[in-house]
């Protein structure tokens, strides 16, 4: 399943979660997968599609993370499967 992950960062502020990623990367676990990522103009959203098996992985990588970011996490499909059913 692909999921669009949206991050708020806490107080728009995003040099502590670039801290906490350059001293540990992404900390995804196991089965979890980065796809690629965006950041708002304004450097306070960073928009993230992620793919798993399990939507439950999910929950146990934004427990890294919660302290610094509000997450919106929204199962997404390609338009290509979507408009083929």
């Amino acid at each position: 399943m692909l999921f669009m992950v949206i991050e708020h960062f806490k107080q728009g502020d995003a040099a502590p979660v670039g801290l906490r990623f350059r001293q540990n990367g992404r900390m995804l676990p196991p089965g979890l997968a980065y796809h690629a990522s965006w950041i708002d103009a304004e450097g306070a959203r960073c928009f993230q599609l992620m793919e798993a098996a399990d939507a439950g992985l999910l929950n146990e990588w934004v427990r890294c993370w919660s302290d610094l970011i509000e997450f919106e996490i929204v199962p997404v499909v390609t338009s290509s499967e979507f408009w083929s059913r």
